[in-house]
């Protein structure tokens, strides 16, 4: 079992920069591996980009390829989406989530755990 809690949303304007963090609590946050999700108002969840276990492995949708990244590090057990030029359509809840294991997914019907979510609000 792994706990997960978002931090780091809120507004910002069209072009700004944003840090979200997810913290895993339980055991084994290493045999992870994890990826973000998000939510936008009247949408579907959608996938945003994923990390392998050791890091080594990730991808990322393609609306936001070249503009945020996903990172984790394992020793604070926690995961990162750094999300840079941010655009009015990037509003959403955004959301962590786990599944044991080595392998990345960007389905998320294969992540078991998740945690309650972040807003991220772009102004234009």
């Amino acid at each position: 079992q792994v706990q997960l809690v978002e931090s780091g949303g809120g507004l910002v304007q069209t072009g700004a920069s944003l840090r979200l963090s997810c913290t895993a609590s339980g055991r084994s946050f290493s045999s992870y591996a994890m990826g973000w999700f998000r939510q936008a108002p009247g949408k579907e969840r959608e996938f945003v980009a994923t990390i392998s276990w050791t890091g080594g492995f990730r991808y990322s949708a393609d609306s936001v390829k070249g503009r945020f990244a996903i990172s984790r590090d394992n020793a604070k057990n926690a995961v990162y989406l750094q999300m840079n030029s941010l655009k009015p359509e990037d509003t959403a809840v955004y959301y962590c989530a786990a599944r044991s294991g080595t392998s990345t997914s960007s389905n998320q019907q294969q992540y078991p755990y998740w945690g309650q979510g972040t807003q991220v609000t772009v102004s234009s």
